[in-house]
């Protein structure tokens, strides 16, 4: 099992840094790893979270991943002063990995689907809201 850490990613601008803290480790099947973007907002509820959870898929069959990330809108009331979520996008993903798949077939899926999700034209089909035409 990968210990856990920080991690830093670019942001939208594809220039600017930021780093995601590791800040809960996983105690083991079905309990989630969490990272959290702990330079955004004054308050817990005002920071992006991600998780990451894994666990057995059925008996001998493979193991599941499942991810969740919260990102939320923060804005302050201009009267009373008071800074509080008014939105939040949520991604959720899964990712079964069947466990007598031959490892470099495995390790290819795996590096090829976070790749294509990571690509210009997957996340501007996202910013747009609309998936291919």
């Amino acid at each position: 099992m990968p210990a856990g850490s920080n991690i830093t990613i670019k942001k939208n601008d594809g220039v600017t840094d930021i780093q995601w803290t590791f800040v809960t480790p996983s105690s083991g099947d079905r309990s989630a790893a969490v990272w959290q973007s702990q330079t955004v907002g004054s308050a817990l509820a005002h920071r992006p979270t991600f998780s990451l959870t894994a666990r057995d898929n059925g008996p001998g069959t493979g193991r599941r991943f499942d991810w969740r990330m919260h990102y939320p809108q923060i804005a302050t009331n201009t009267t009373t002063g008071v800074t509080s979520v008014v939105q939040k996008a949520v991604a959720d993903g899964s990712f079964l990995i069947p466990k007598d798949m031959a490892t470099t077939d495995t390790y290819e899926a795996i590096s090829q689907c976070f790749h294509l999700l990571a690509t210009t034209l997957m996340k501007d089909h996202f910013k747009s809201g609309y998936s291919a035409t």
